[in-house]
């Protein structure tokens, strides 16, 4: 065969070949099992400094703070616009609404854990633990009692005085409904973000530092029981979808179904993931917050906080 015509043949082949796997990379992107199709991220807002805490309350709107500046804004599920909720708000972190509609916070300024009503008057939940300042609370889930969960990492703000934490370990605590705080997990470098089962069955929580997240056992008290580790990757804040499926943020979303396989990537551009949850009236909007930005994405899925 002619040398030019077997070129000719080639380039052809090498144009099907790269035409059939642009379709079938299509049809893989199209085809999630998650996403909704011909879903694209959509920035909400990119005008703040450090982006955290997305909580969801009963009319699908997302609550989420800018620690760096202390306000909690609030993104409407119906018109999606975003106005501020809240001034003052403790340097509040991770967050979560509680079934009487008050949005429970990790309010790092003075190491409490925060009941913000939705009129803005704050209950001091949690001051301290025998006695001495907790380090630093970062990220929380409320069970369907009441009782709530809470990570412990110590991070160095530049608003405090103090240059050391006065507890020696970073844990996880649990504050029961009208009980003191007690430790359910003392072995972890750093805890960080943290999200439950609906049914209140298990606990996942993620040593953002040993780059491990963890699967536990939630006992009738309370108490964490059978740890197990479910993937070798850390997070920040995580969410869970009404098909059990985990949502981890740093770089992207990393999203993982129960038994810990990988099934979703989620690019996020520029800045790292901080924390994620589900809104919308359907609680079918996936609401990310990445640092200075906050982005949705529609999904099949839907949330279960």
């Amino acid at each position: 065969m002619h040398r030019l015509m077997v070129c000719h043949l080639l380039i052809l082949g090498m144009v099907a070949l790269k035409t059939e796997a642009q379709t079938d990379s299509a049809k893989t992107k199209k085809e999630s099992s998650i996403i909704a199709d011909g879903a694209t991220i959509q920035l909400v807002s990119n005008q703040y400094s450090f982006t955290e805490g997305p909580a969801v309350d009963k009319k699908g709107n997302v609550f989420f703070s800018d620690q760096p500046n202390d306000k909690i804004y609030k993104w409407n599920a119906g018109t999606g616009e975003v106005t501020v909720f809240m001034q003052g708000t403790g340097r509040s972190n991770g967050m979560m609404f509680d079934s009487k509609g008050n949005l429970v916070t990790c309010a790092d300024e003075h190491n409490q854990v925060w009941s913000i009503s939705p009129k803005g008057k704050v209950t001091i939940l949690l001051n301290d633990i025998d006695s001495l300042h907790i380090n630093g609370p970062n990220d929380l889930w409320i069970d369907r009692k009441g009782g709530i969960y809470i990570t412990d990492p110590y991070y160095q703000r530049p608003y405090w005085t103090r240059k050391a934490p006065e507890i020696k370990g970073q844990n996880v605590y649990y504050i029961p409904k009208n009980k003191p705080a007690i430790t359910v997990v003392d072995d972890m470098m750093q805890p960080n973000g943290i999200i439950g089962t609906p049914d209140g069955k298990y606990l996942y929580v993620a040593d953002i530092r040993g780059n491990k997240t963890f699967k536990y056992s939630i006992a009738a008290d309370g108490t964490l029981k059978d740890k197990i580790l479910f993937i070798p990757k850390g997070s920040d804040g995580m969410t869970i979808d009404n098909k059990g499926n985990i949502y981890i943020t740093g770089r992207g979303i990393t999203v993982y179904n129960p038994e810990g396989q990988q099934i979703e990537f989620i690019d996020i551009p520029g800045d790292r993931t901080t924390n994620v949850t589900f809104g919308g009236k359907k609680r079918d909007i996936l609401f990310i917050t990445a640092t200075r930005s906050v982005y949705t994405l529609q999904m099949k899925v839907k949330g279960n906080q």
